[in-house]
């Protein structure tokens, strides 16, 4: 991220200018490489789970496939529902997956290069129509595979607990109180949810430390 990107940022608001400052540099990097089909399928696998299992179970899924970094939309027709429930995928995300994967060969999800030219409201349209894929899921995608710079994920849990503990709040945010305040961080907000998911992180584990 750029000096002017945190330097507009925390002129725009001075609590998130030292928010900034007690974190340090933007560390954010998106991952191009990853198709819309994979990052779709990892954002599923990741929904209400810790990071660490949803891992265990990709990892355990990526197994079904040695051929493959990561298996395409069609080499799933060769895994059957059980296959993919011995992974450790709910009977919901099983059925999410297998959309996405048909709707990745009919053309609804696009291709990596034809979404690169769609705008962040016309992907969060496409993508949504996906079982299982909504706005959250879609804008995970925007910021860690396009690295679209003006997303604010105003349903996550950690973009709001990090406003929070931030700006010295009892209670988190509604998603439209955070929505109206995030208009001062245009057109990066994409970062100020970065420096707050970093605040959050930071809460908790002070949180750790202070038990005794």
């Amino acid at each position: 991220m750029t000096p002017e990107t945190l330097r507009r940022l925390a002129e725009s608001d001075p609590v998130m200018g030292r928010l900034i400052q007690r974190i340090g540099g933007c560390t954010l990097n998106p991952e191009p490489q990853r198709t819309p089909f994979e990052s779709l399928v990892r954002a599923v696998a990741h929904q209400q789970l810790h990071g660490k299992a949803a891992e265990t179970i990709l990892g355990r899924f990526l197994a079904r496939f040695p051929s493959r970094r990561f298996p395409k939309p069609e080499d799933l027709e060769s895994v059957t529902d059980a296959d993919l429930r011995s992974c450790g995928f709910s009977g919901s995300k099983v059925a999410a997956i297998r959309d996405i994967a048909a709707k990745a060969m009919d053309g609804t999800v696009p291709t990596s290069r034809k979404i690169r030219t769609l705008s962040d409201d016309d992907i969060v349209e496409r993508l949504s129509a996906c079982r299982g894929v909504g706005r959250w899921t879609v804008e995970m995608l925007l910021i860690f595979k396009l690295g679209r710079p003006d997303v604010l994920p105003i349903d996550d849990f950690g973009v709001r607990e990090g406003f929070r503990v931030t700006y010295g709040l009892d209670l988190q945010p509604r998603p439209k109180e955070l929505l109206a305040y995030g208009e001062r961080w245009r057109p990066f907000r994409t970062t100020a949810a970065w420096y707050l998911w970093r605040a959050a992180d930071a809460a908790k584990e002070a949180a750790k430390v202070s038990k005794p």
